[in-house]
């Protein structure tokens, strides 16, 4: 049986102190919360400087092996702040046209080399979409509710589309960029935004038996499958292709991690990496 890790851990000491996030490590796993309940989790410069900033420190914490990306409140993110996005529209400097960093943040979320888990309820709009779609993961409530709202607005999903497009494919977001309508967990779930839907009561628990799954993973295993991944997806098989993938297991096979995962299943015992309960 899959070892279920907590999701509801103790926050380490000598952590940070946030004003829009909440950042929650322990158990090799590692939570940044949405903390702006009060208005769903809406989008803004400060939100984005702290998340980026809670990424970089979780990349570089040998301790950490996966992150959970969750809301806290009614709603995982309802997308931008508008009063923040009224006063980017009125600003002249080049760095407004990237949404006060949330394209940094995006791409660094996407390139982030550890699993990403996306813990969705409520309301995912708009840019909140984008976070969903640049995690590795996405396990979704029932009562989700999606939304890709910024054309009733007279604006476009531009920053987040790279993400959004490659998680829901093109001919949906064909449909979801210039509708807008709001669409259900359900749905997330067919067209495959979403990799896994839960009932609300169920929903950590859920998460909880991906993250057992996860921490069984050698950690260098994993950042190098997320490269592995970006390598192959959507590329002709050449035999420039054959070669490196060819290259990259011979390297991983005589990698530390390697001898020691193979060493562990011979001698049938767990590698030295997997968490002691």
């Amino acid at each position: 049986m899959t070892k279920k890790i907590q999701l509801q851990i103790e926050p380490m000491k000598k952590i940070p102190p946030f004003d829009t996030i909440e950042l929650q490590p322990g158990n090799g796993i590692a939570i940044i919360w949405f903390n702006r309940p009060d208005i769903r989790n809406a989008i803004n410069p400060v939100l984005l400087a702290e998340v980026s900033k809670a990424l970089t420190l979780l990349e570089k914490d040998p301790s950490v092996r996966a992150v959970v990306l969750a809301g806290r409140g009614a709603a995982f993110c309802a997308g931008a702040d508008l009063k923040w996005m009224l006063e980017a529209g009125k600003a002249k400097k080049a760095a407004a046209s990237k949404m006060g960093g949330l394209e940094e943040v995006l791409h660094q979320l996407a390139e982030f080399p550890k699993p990403t888990l996306a813990r969705v309820h409520g309301a995912a709009f708009a840019g909140g979409m984008g976070f969903v779609s640049a995690c590795d993961i996405a396990v979704a409530s029932s009562d989700a509710v999606f939304c890709l709202s910024e054309v009733k607005i007279g604006l476009i999903p531009a920053i987040i589309s790279p993400y959004v497009v490659r998680a829901m494919g093109e001919r949906m977001a064909r449909r979801y960029f210039v509708t807008a309508e709001r669409f259900d967990g359900a749905e997330a779930y067919r067209m495959g935004f979403v990799q896994e839907l839960a009932v609300p009561e169920e929903l950590d628990a859920t998460i909880n038996e991906i993250l057992g799954h996860l921490v069984q993973g050698g950690p260098k295993a994993l950042e190098e499958s997320k490269k592995l991944i970006r390598l192959v997806a959507g590329n002709p098989i050449t035999p420039k292709m054959r070669t490196e993938t060819a290259q990259r297991i011979t390297a991983v096979r005589a990698s530390a991690e390697g001898k020691e995962g193979i060493a562990a299943f011979l001698e049938k015992r767990k590698p030295k990496w997997v968490p002691v309960a």
